[in-house]
């Protein structure tokens, strides 16, 4: 029976045995059990077990504890962890034992003196760069079970891992103000990172509502009751020897904004409505303002009337007002998160307090001329409001009427040129000032001014020189005046002194005969040394002199050639085959040189253009080819002396064919390809070289390689048996050039050799005039098929072989002996 129960359930009516196996116990019950002996006469009173019976499996030593892993390694200990074995051997287990081996020993030893019942233990006290193994053992009633399964080898050494970061919040976040907020994750790293927060790059410190709290892998940043002040950009930063890593976090706390900024200005009071004006908010609360929320008060009223609440502007207009009354104006801001504090303006009385502009003081005339002048005045009292046009006014001095120069609004200068004078008249000329109100009073007349311009003697002549001269004249230049008077020159007076007399003679009687600025001085006397001066005059009479710096002697000038180089007259100069060559230069000299264009020591070209003028010389050769190139010169040549210049010409064109083409190495699927580069590189640097085949049969060229630099190619996958022609041009940046091809078509196979000898000659038979020969073929054919084998025979002691006859077959029989 169960040890809880009182009934007995029989097991077996039929033992005859002194025991019997008990079947369908309950693990984990208790029974008690009791037996009687049986005869024919009857049973026999029954014996019961002392104590109950618990039913459970046989007692053995556990099994091997599982999952036995290293979780950290330092210089000078080891830190283990394991899981219990999967069958405690029907008995709890009473403790572990952890076993290590020094890697080179032979046995294990025990590293814990005390009872160990946690299944993590560290390992102290090891030696930097030693290398262990470990292994851990349960034990329960019984006694010590198998050893669970050996760590791989553990090095002593601190183990060295980058920081990680794995961050629960985002890149921003937005809380509002008086409620907490919490920024958290995990963190890894060895050896163990060092954690620190920081705002707007301050680091932050634990107070009354900050909280800062990290755990060996979790950090979190805790703030209570947030404020508008805790906005800002957080970060985390984790590191250690091995590095470091960041997290960032934009916390914006919100609140509703400030009030709007005061005092609210009147910038416009009518009898009917106000325009009114203030500032934003210091703080908007952390979000855009949306709006604000404009109220109006009449003051002798408790009741704020509603103006807008949609306005985005710090500006409103208050209608509906009534004349004469007070009121009083108040503003709220709004965002997102609610509504500010009103800020509300002093009373202001519903009146019209603006005016048309005073009149202007009386206006001054400048800069008269023949059709125009300028008027000028002083900006006037606006009225309160600002102005926004000034109405200029004319009259002639005998007329009554004012009539306004212009329809266009004049502002915001505070002058005018006036157009459209009728010249010799007299005029005066009123302003008056506008704004939104209305137009002022005009200001009185100016004083009177006739309409004519006014005219004064020009300024001399600039820069007078002598550029020429012969033996009886100058040439004389000058620049015109920089101030005319006002007035149109009329033309210069020249005017000449022998040096020593004092007396200056006039060269032209009048100004109107030299209108140009260079006048031809004649009728002068050779070896005579002059002075020169020039006046310019307009209506208004004569201008001062000018004076040629230096005193002049009159005889022929005679100066040696002198060459000014263009740009295309540098050192040499490139051209591109077919573009135009042309090379220029300035020619100076008294009297003029005479010009001489050659190439090299040759006349240049018949298809040269070249034009002499008076001051210089061009050379121009059109559709330019490479023969065009080469060293030409140029040479000016007068009483004086000569000079010579020259240029290198490079023209630039397609390189020429390559040299030497050679096939070489010819196999059944490939050939060896080589040539010398052309004689003509076309004045650019090879760049590459073309090469290209052709099956003879065929019309079309393939190309096999395009972009070689060497002078040599390997041509592959030939056809055995096919004949081609290969062909090569070169190329630079200005073109591919001529080809050059085989000169004879090369057929794709492989060399031939003579066979090797025939192997094992021997007899097989003798007659007295007759020998039967046979052999073996050779080991190599020379890479054709054998088509006969020759047979020779020498009779002993002489020296000379005798050719019998040339067979197909591996035998022969010598006849003739």
């Amino acid at each position: 029976r169960e040890s809880d129960h009182r009934a007995w359930t029989p097991v077996s009516y039929t033992v005859t045995r002194q025991n019997a196996t008990v079947q369908g116990l309950i693990q984990g019950k208790a029974y008690f059990f009791r037996i009687a002996a049986e005869n024919i006469i009857g049973m026999g009173p029954f014996t019961e077990t002392t104590k109950e019976i618990l039913i459970r499996d046989p007692i053995t030593v556990p099994d091997r504890p599982e999952d036995l892993e290293v979780k950290a390694v330092t210089k000078n200990s080891v830190t283990l962890t394991w899981n219990p074995p999967k069958y405690n051997g029907g008995s709890d287990i009473t403790m572990y034992v952890l076993e290590s081996r020094l890697i080179g020993k032979d046995k294990f030893h025990k590293v814990t003196k005390e009872k160990l019942l946690d299944r993590k233990f560290t390992v102290e006290g090891l030696k930097e760069g030693d290398t262990y193994e470990y292994r851990v053992s349960a034990c329960n009633i019984v006694g010590q079970g198998k050893p669970s399964f050996c760590t791989k080898p553990i090095t002593c050494k601190d183990e060295l891992a980058p920081p990680t970061l794995d961050l629960d919040f985002r890149d921003k976040l937005i809380v509002r103000v008086g409620e907490a907020f919490s920024l958290t994750g995990r963190y890894s790293g060895k050896p163990a990172p060092k954690v620190t927060w920081l705002k707007d790059d301050t680091v932050l410190k634990e107070d009354d509502r900050t909280k800062i709290k990290t755990t060996p892998t979790t950090l979190c940043l805790g703030i209570l009751k947030s404020v508008r002040e805790d906005t800002g950009k957080y970060c985390v930063t984790v590191e250690n020897s091995t590095g470091s890593r960041k997290g960032f976090c934009q916390v914006n706390v919100v609140d509703r904004p400030s009030p709007p900024v005061g005092p609210v200005i009147f910038d416009e009071v009518f009898k009917d409505h106000m325009v009114v004006s203030w500032k934003p908010p210091l703080d908007d609360g952390g979000s855009e303002i949306t709006n604000y929320i404009i109220e109006k008060k009449d003051t002798h009223k408790d009741l704020w009337m509603p103006v807008t609440s949609a306005t985005v502007k710090t500006t409103c207009k208050i209608p509906k007002l009534l004349e004469g009354r007070e009121y009083q104006i108040r503003i709220y801001a709004e965002n997102l998160y609610g509504i500010s504090d009103p800020l509300i303006s002093d009373e202001m009385k519903a009146k019209d307090r603006f005016r048309v502009p005073d009149a202007p003081e009386q206006p001054i005339i400048k800069d008269v001329t023949k059709d125009s002048a300028l008027v000028v005045w002083n900006k006037p009292y606006d009225g309160g409001k600002p102005i926004t046009n000034y109405i200029v006014e004319k009259k002639e001095t005998m007329a009554t009427r004012w009539v306004r120069v212009t329809k266009d609004p004049i502002f915001p200068g505070t002058k005018f040129k006036v157009p459209d004078l009728l010249e010799g008249c007299e005029y005066e000329f009123r302003v008056s000032a506008e704004n939104e109100i209305g137009v002022g009073d005009p200001s009185p007349p100016s004083k009177p001014v006739f309409a004519r311009d006014p005219i004064a003697k020009p300024s001399p002549p600039v820069n007078p020189e002598a550029v020429d001269k012969t033996k009886n004249s100058v040439d004389l230049t000058w620049q015109p005046p920089r101030h005319d008077g006002n007035g149109k020159i009329i033309g210069y007076l020249i005017e000449y002194q022998k040096v020593g007399d004092e007396a200056w003679k006039q060269a032209n009687l009048t100004a109107d005969s030299c209108p140009e600025t260079k006048y031809k001085v004649t009728g002068l006397t050779e070896g005579l040394t002059y002075k020169f001066r020039v006046k310019a005059v307009n209506a208004a009479g004569e201008s001062d002199p000018a004076h040629v710096p230096d005193p002049v002697e009159v005889k022929d000038r005679l100066e040696p050639p002198e060459l000014i180089l263009d740009a295309n007259m540098a050192r040499e100069q490139h051209v591109k085959a077919g573009d135009t060559l042309r090379l220029s230069a300035v020619i100076k000299g008294v009297p003029f040189p005479k010009v001489t264009w050659k190439k090299g020591d040759h006349e240049v070209s018949p298809k040269a253009d070249i034009e002499v003028t008076g001051v210089g010389s061009k050379l121009e050769i059109r559709n330019t080819v490479h023969e065009d190139g080469g060293m030409y010169s140029l040479t000016v040549e007068n009483p004086a002396g000569s000079k010579t210049v020259s240029v290198k010409v490079v023209v630039l064109d397609k390189p020429g064919p390559p040299r030497n083409l050679n096939i070489s190495d010819v196999r059944s699927d490939s050939c060896y390809i080589t040539w010398m580069e052309p004689e003509d590189d076309g004045g650019s640097v090879i760049t590459n070289y073309v090469v290209e085949r052709k099956d003879v049969a065929s019309a079309q060229w393939v190309a096999i390689s395009s972009s070689s630099k060497k002078r040599s190619h390997m041509a592959k996958y030939l056809m055995e048996g096919t004949q081609y022609q290969f062909r090569v041009a070169a190329e630079n940046q200005y073109g591919r050039g001529p080809y050059v091809e085989t000169l004879k078509p090369i057929k794709a196979i492989d060399p031939l050799h003579p066979p090797g000898p025939p192997k094992n000659l021997h007899h097989v038979d003798v007659d007295k005039t007759e020998v039967s020969l046979a052999w073996n073929r050779p080991d190599r054919d020379g890479g054709a098929e054998i088509t006969g084998y020759l047979v020779e025979y020498q009779e002993e002691g002489t020296d000379e072989w005798i050719k019998f006859q040339t067979v197909p077959m591996l035998d022969c029989v010598v006849t003739g002996l």
